[in-house]
This record gives C-alpha cells, sequence and structure tokens, in this order.
C-alpha cells in the first residue's frame, strides 16, 4: 500500500464524512501550484474554494505568521493589540463601513450579520420585526442561523426546525422581493454572484432596486461577501464591482489568504445595536489572524493587483468562450473577474475527475457548474494553461 492509499484508508476510517474523499492525497503547495503524496502537480484552479488568494505558500503571508507567532497568537478578545487595530482599520479606510467585527469563518461572519440586524431592528421598530428575507439558490453557510437562509435547508428536513422568520425571493427579480416586505422585516440578505446558485451574478439594477427598497421601509441590506470579497471579482470588496453599497458585509475566506479568519463590518447606525454582551468569540480577533488580514490586504492594495485580477479573469472568459465555440460542449459561462462558472455537456461527477487526472483542480457550484477560483495572482501563462487543459478534457470525453 502506497502512502497516499495510507493517508486515503485511515483518513475514511477515522473522519467523519461529511464530504467525499477524493482519490488523491495532498501534500503541499506553491504559487498556483498543488502538489499531491505522490509528486504530481496539479494547477490550482480551485484555491479552497477562492480561499487562496495569494496562492500557496505566499512570501507575505508566511513572514506575517512566522513574525506575528513568535510575539503573540492569542489573548481575550477584550484587550487590543496592535494586528487588530491595523487590520480593523485598514478595512474601514479601503470600505463604505464604519465598524467591524472579527469571526474565524465565513459562517460566523454571516452568523454576527444576522444577529446585529435583529438586534438593530428589536430596538429600532419593535420586537415583532425579526424576519429575513433571502434568495433561492442560496448558501450562506452551515451553522443554524446562516443554514436558515441557505436553500439547501429544504433539502435537509432532518436538521429542522431552522430559525424562524425566514421568506424566499428569487433571486434578480425586485418585485418577488416586494412582495415579502413587510412592517416585521428586519434584513434582506444576498450573495452578490450566487456561488453555490452556479455563479449567477446579480444584475446591478437590481441591487439597486433592493438598495431603494431597503432605504424606502428602513431595512438592513446584507452583503455575503464571503466568495466574493477581497480580489475575487477584480475589485477589493464585491459591492464595488455593482456599484451598490450596502448596511452590512460578511467577509472571510481571501481575506486570510488561506489562514481562517472572517469579519463582519457595518455602518454606525447598524454597529451601535452591538454592546458589551451582545455577541462575542473566543478566537475571533486574534493578534495572528489579523496580522495576516493586514499583510493580505497589502497586498491586495499594490499598484496594479485589481488591475492584474480583471486582466487574467477577461483573458480566461475570452478563452472559455472561444472553447465555446470551438468545442460546442460548453452550454454557458457565468460569474465576473476570477469567479468563473462554466455550464457543460457532460456530468459534472465525470468532468471533475477528468480535469484532476489532466492536471487541474476545481469544484462544482450547485447541480452542474464548474466553478474557477485560482489564486487571484494567477498568470497569463497558467491561465493558458488551464485552458489548455479545459479544451484538452472536453475532447476527450464522450456523453
Amino acid at each position: 500500500m502506497t502512502d497516499t492509499q495510507k493517508i486515503i484508508k485511515g483518513s475514511a476510517s477515522s473522519l467523519m464524512q461529511t464530504y467525499k474523499l477524493q482519490p488523491v492525497a495532498l501534500d503541499h503547495g506553491k504559487g498556483c501550484r498543488a502538489y499531491d503524496t505522490d509528486g504530481k502537480a496539479y494547477l490550482d484552479c480551485a484555491a479552497g474554494i477562492a480561499v487562496a488568494s495569494l496562492g500557496h505558500a505566499s512570501p507575505a503571508v508566511l513572514k506575517t505568521i512566522t513574525e506575528q507567532a513568535a510575539k503573540l497568537m492569542i489573548c481575550q478578545a477584550s484587550y487590543a493589540t496592535e494586528p487588530k487595530e491595523k487590520a480593523a482599520k485598514l478595512l474601514i479606510e479601503t470600505s463604505c463601513f464604519d465598524k467591524i467585527y472579527f469571526s474565524n469563518s465565513g459562517t460566523e461572519s454571516v452568523e454576527a450579520a444576522l444577529k446585529l440586524a435583529r438586534k438593530w431592528a428589536y430596538e429600532e421598530k419593535g420586537e415583532g420585526c425579526h424576519e429575513i428575507i433571502t434568495f433561492h439558490n442560496s448558501f450562506h453557510g452551515r451553522t443554524y442561523g446562516s443554514a436558515s437562509i441557505t436553500e439547501k435547508r429544504h433539502t435537509q428536513p432532518y436538521f429542522a426546525p431552522y430559525i424562524e422568520g425566514i421568506h424566499y425571493a428569487t433571486f434578480n427579480d425586485l418585485p418577488s422581493v416586494k412582495a415579502l416586505v413587510s412592517d416585521k422585516t428586519a434584513a434582506i440578505i444576498l450573495e452578490p454572484v450566487q456561488g453555490e446558485g452556479g455563479l449567477t451574478p446579480a444584475d446591478a439594477d437590481f441591487l439597486k432596486g433592493l438598495r431603494t427598497l431597503c432605504d424606502e421601509n428602513n431595512i438592513a441590506l446584507i452583503f455575503d461577501e464571503v466568495q466574493t470579497g477581497f480580489g475575487r471579482l477584480g475589485t477589493l470588496y464585491a459591492y464595488e464591482y455593482f456599484g451598490v453599497e450596502p448596511d452590512i458585509a460578511a467577509w472571510a475566506k481571501g481575506m486570510g489568504a488561506g489562514f481562517p479568519v472572517g469579519a463582519m463590518a457595518a455602518r454606525d447606525k447598524f454597529a451601535a445595536a452591538f454592546q458589551p454582551g451582545s455577541h462575542g468569540t473566543t478566537y475571533g480577533g486574534n493578534p495572528l489572524a489579523c496580522a495576516v488580514v493586514a499583510s493580505v490586504m497589502e497586498e491586495m492594495l499594490k499598484p496594479g493587483f485589481m488591475e492584474h485580477v480583471q486582466k487574467t479573469g477577461k483573458f480566461l472568459r475570452t478563452g472559455l468562450e472561444d472553447l465555446k465555440r470551438s468545442s460546442n460542449k460548453i452550454t454557458d459561462i457565468r460569474g465576473a473577474g476570477l469567479m468563473i462558472g462554466v455550464d457543460t455537456v457532460f456530468d459534472i461527477k465525470k468532468l471533475l475527475p477528468a480535469l484532476r487526472d489532466n492536471g487541474l483542480m476545481s469544484t462544482q457550484a450547485g447541480e452542474a457548474t464548474l466553478r474557477l477560483t485560482p489564486p487571484l495572482i494567477m498568470s497569463e501563462d497558467e491561465a493558458k494553461e488551464a485552458l489548455e487543459i479545459i479544451g484538452k478534457t472536453l475532447q476527450e470525453m464522450k456523453k
């Protein structure tokens, strides 16, 4: 039995099977490539599902982790630290928000946003104002609050009862939202680009309509930017891509470039609802995580970084459009920046392993969509390689 087989067998016997194990054991990575325990290299167009924004083994992140870990990794959240103050200041100075709450993950950021919105609405509009409007084909996380506003709850009745007061509207359909608004509506939450919903972008006019609707009815507008934020769309924050500012945002994934960290940001009007005792965290905002956030942001704020993401994303989209025309095996291409969804004539369960065998790692979005979320540092040569592997794989596959 090889070392790889031993690792996979051991994982299967000791881990809860919340994911179907791949027949590959990953060992290390560098830049846009990941390597398995057999030494095979893969062009990583998954990046941990839009997490490794600066690639694997980023020199800036490694330097920060090494230096900060030697100084201070953890302390109670009631203590101020320079890394936390620096990271929060950078987030505020570069966004439309006034206050930051640090968490450990995307689902925790969403939970914090929901709790903030409900407390604000309770104090602002009365205890009966607690309802949340979310959308079909949404994904916001797996803890109870975030799962309650996620489409998947409808196929997971065994976790019920979910939290009450949740209503589902149709994405990009403003009338369907208006039909659900009442004096009990505390917040509307959505992903600017639906990740598990097939990488479907919101229409800019739809978001503008939501902004107006929330202003007219004193409703909190929440953007879940966990997957779309921090350069993924070619702008630092996803809301900038669409030109519509939310009241509250949830962040994670790319902001830590692989290190577990998240944040919830809010305008003062809403942030004031959180007071000592309202919410809290043990690990959130720890010095090590916050030092990483500041380091990642400094890299992303360097001149030309976002332009590079935009250029690479455009290059990939153009190449995929060429493959669509030449192969007749691609049926649709969606997304923005380096968050691209591709529908094909093939079963996604067969396409993903075929791509992996040819040296490209990717993931599934929704029921049938190929999701490409490579590191934001991907070069044009690497993008060409990705297109070549996709083209080769499509040519080799048969229905």
